[in-house]
C-alpha cells in the first residue's frame, strides 16, 4: 500500500521475517532505494548485521527504553551487545560492506 500510495514515510516492523535470504536483501535494497529518493524509512530489525548494513542511524532499545543511538559503527560493539542481550560476542567488519557483524563467542 505504501508503495502504491507513494507515501513520504514508511514504517515497517520486521519486514524480512519469514522471507528467504534473497528476498530479505531485495526488500532491504528496495527500502534503501526509496530512502535515497527522499522517503523517510523506519524499520524494526532484530538482525544486527542487516540493520548495520542498511541503516544510516540505529536506535537500540532495552526493556522498552532507549539504550543507544548513532551510526552502526558508533553503536555496535561487544560491550553494547553484552549489555543489551547478555551474551559475549565478537564484532567484526563485514568483508563486503565493512559494516558491523556480530558473532557469539
Amino acid at each position: 500500500m505504501c508503495l502504491a500510495q507513494d507515501t513520504p514515510y514508511i514504517m515497517l516492523d520486521e519486514p524480512t521475517s519469514y522471507l528467504d535470504i534473497r528476498y530479505q536483501y531485495e526488500t532491504l535494497d528496495l527500502l534503501q532505494q526509496l530512502n535515497s529518493q527522499g522517503r523517510t524509512v523506519v524499520v524494526v530489525l532484530h538482525d544486527i548485521a542487516q540493520a548495520s548494513r542498511y541503516a544510516d542511524h540505529l536506535i537500540v532499545m532495552r526493556n522498552g527504553a532507549l539504550f543507544a543511538e548513532g551510526t552502526p559503527h558508533d553503536v555496535v560493539s561487544p560491550s553494547l551487545v553484552s549489555s543489551v542481550y547478555e551474551i559475549a560476542t565478537n564484532v567484526y567488519a563485514d568483508p563486503v560492506s565493512q559494516t558491523p557483524v556480530v558473532t557469539p563467542v
